[in-house]
């Protein structure tokens, strides 16, 4: 096999050393924030397994950029606002790559440095879908 120039754990950490890391609890305390969004860039399948953080925005990573950009048919109002905005993953992994593709975009933006499964584990807020969903 062709070795990469280079791999994602060394992408996450150069995203991570240029971006704004939130740690669990910090986020914890501002879930009821009106100023705070918090964005899901899971897959629809990991929200409906897993359950979201109540209130969060879904925005699957897929379509992040062209969400958030003004000019694209694609944006949606909620990234226009001026909030901040604080993204997450399962692990911190995609989300550290999307705001750093963010910033670059010139989007302010932050992540959950450990991603919703350490979220749930600390005793963050989780609300599952509904049944039929």
């Amino acid at each position: 096999m062709k070795k990469l120039k280079k791999n994602a754990a060394s992408m996450v950490a150069e995203a991570r050393n240029r971006i704004e890391e939130v740690e669990v609890e910090d986020l914890i305390s501002k879930v009821d924030d009106p100023a705070v969004v918090i964005v899901d860039i899971r897959d629809i399948r990991e929200r409906q397994r897993s359950g979201f953080i109540p209130g969060s925005v879904h925005a699957p990573r897929g379509m992040v950029e062209f969400w958030v950009d003004p000019e694209s048919p694609y944006f949606k109002e909620i990234f226009g606002e001026d909030k901040k905005f604080v993204f997450h993953c399962a692990s911190g992994w995609r989300s550290a790559l999307t705001v750093a593709t963010l910033q670059d975009m010139g989007f302010e933006a932050a992540h959950l440095r450990e991603g919703f499964s350490k979220w749930a584990e600390k005793g963050g807020p989780v609300e599952m879908p509904p049944a039929d969903s």
